[in-house]
């Protein structure tokens, strides 16, 4: 017995069990990782040079200027929300396209004006 040593042997059927094992906490984590990403939100929120503004309901259709050194029209359409029009230097801020996920913005730097796509709280109430 003093000479004896235990030997553990690798089968097939360990690397079938280890890959298994692997891929689901990686297809487990990436779904979870991209409902996080696209939470629908419920609100588009427009501040200018920092203030907030106004508040747009996603679910409801419209359009909303907003004016400074330069003009923004803000289009809220099939729940989304973008800059369509602008007046300012590269209009980068029309670029940046349509956005419904929570958590996602819209910034017209030469104008000072932002969008953000707010989610409503789920909490009812906060004990402290």
């Amino acid at each position: 017995m003093k000479g004896d040593k235990m030997r553990l042997r690798f089968c097939k059927g360990d690397a079938v069990i280890i890959a298994t094992v692997f891929l689901v906490a990686a297809l487990g984590g990436s779904i979870f990782f991209h409902k996080m990403g696209n939470v629908e939100g419920n609100k588009a929120v427009i501040y200018k040079e920092g203030q907030r503004i106004q508040e747009l309901d996603l679910k409801t259709d419209g359009e909303f200027w907003v004016s400074g050194e330069y003009t923004n029209k803000i289009v809220v359409k099939n729940g989304k929300v973008a800059i369509r029009e602008s007046d300012c230097p590269g209009e980068d801020c029309v670029q940046s396209g349509w956005i419904s996920s929570g958590g996602r913005s819209i910034i017209c730097l030469p104008n000072r004006v932002e969008i953000r796509i707010d989610k409503e709280s789920e909490v009812d109430f906060i004990v402290h």
